[in-house]
């Protein structure tokens, strides 16, 4: 395959409560507090509906999910737990400590929040689908108190519980998109060759889950509806292989899910997405589109009809320009080797 077809990359940070536990309560207090149970119970509905789309529109996706959500139960959870376990200063950041703590389920069934084995044998049994990591244990790489070492023992523990599916992990994302070239040699020691980077604009470089500023926040919101970010599509031959590292695949856009209170702007983010989407497939550039699973939890179908257009336009570019859609493994192979 040439480099210079257009290339469809979409990356989903696979999490459900362990992308948030610290600050989701699955205990409502009162009538009026956001029912995350619902939230991640309806996420978990609709996976298998993304899965037939990508399967419907040969999309080829790139799951990087949570190690602790391929186990069937806490027993297996805590076998293939590190020893070497993360030293945040700030504790309620440890999902071992949550554990500790608040508690989880013993197994899927009684707690789907925070075991997924189904759902990731669904995603190995769909065509296209690579299945990645999002870490072990959710780790913040740039929380005080944590060490290489230990993010090394997370990465490894997510590898073996990963071989329990017959897979080697070679993609990452890191979570709350915190990294530095230290971690990245980590990374490359135990096997990975591509991690999701972030987009160039100054208000995705995120230093730390704590007190970011809210311009930064509001800047990101801006930037789905209105272009006052960087151009976000790049030539595939742009992204440079260093010896000793994997490969760092830029994000191009953050797919936020349907809002009712956006009314015409969920209209007009979905038309940007298809707008960028034709201009990677004409110049023969990287497209790299990216959300988590349950962003999809609050109005499933309706974000699911604006995926849906989403992958129309895809088979559009495909049919018209030749666009390639590819997981992250599969663009570093196309560098690597051309193919």
């Amino acid at each position: 395959m040439s480099a210079e077809k257009g290339v469809f990359v979409i990356s989903l940070d696979f999490e459900l409560h362990w992308g948030g536990f610290e600050k989701w309560s699955l205990q409502r207090n009162d009538e009026s507090s956001f029912n995350y149970a619902q939230y991640f119970d309806n996420t978990r509905t609709v996976i298998p509906e993304m899965l037939s789309l990508f399967e419907q529109y040969e999309i080829h996706v790139t799951w990087a999910t949570v190690g602790m959500l391929f186990h069937r139960n806490k027993a297996e959870l805590l076998k293939n737990a590190p020893v070497l376990k993360p030293d945040y200063q700030v504790k309620e950041l440890s999902a071992y400590h949550y554990i500790q703590t608040t508690g989880i389920g013993e197994d899927e069934q009684t707690d789907p929040y925070h075991f997924a084995s189904d759902l990731i044998k669904k995603i190995v049994d769909t065509p296209y689908q690579e299945l990645a990591t999002h870490t072990f244990a959710h780790f913040y790489c740039n929380e005080a108190g944590q060490t290489l070492e230990q993010f090394r023992e997370d990465l490894r523990a997510a590898q073996r519980v990963a071989a329990t599916y017959g897979k080697q992990l070679k993609s990452l994302v890191f979570p709350r998109n915190q990294f530095n070239d230290h971690y990245l040699k980590v990374c490359f020691e135990e096997g990975i060759t591509s991690v999701r980077s972030n987009p160039l604009d100054w208000f995705w470089h995120i230093e730390s889950t704590q007190q970011e500023s809210m311009w930064k926040r509001l800047n990101r919101g801006l930037d789905a509806y209105f272009p006052i970010g960087k151009k976000n599509t790049y030539k595939a031959e742009a992204l440079k292989m260093r010896d000793g590292f994997p490969l760092c695949i830029p994000a191009g856009r953050l797919l936020r899910p349907y809002n009712p209170k956006e009314l015409f702007l969920n209209d007009f983010k979905i038309a940007r997405i298809k707008s960028e989407m034709t201009r990677a497939a004409k110049h023969g550039e990287v497209y790299h589109l990216w959300w988590h699973p349950h962003n999809f939890g609050s109005y499933p179908q309706e974000s699911l009809k604006g995926l849906t257009e989403i992958l129309k336009h895809y088979a559009y570019c495909r049919s018209k320009w030749n666009m390639n859609a590819l997981s992250m493994d599969e663009l570093v192979s196309l560098i690597q080797h051309g193919n």
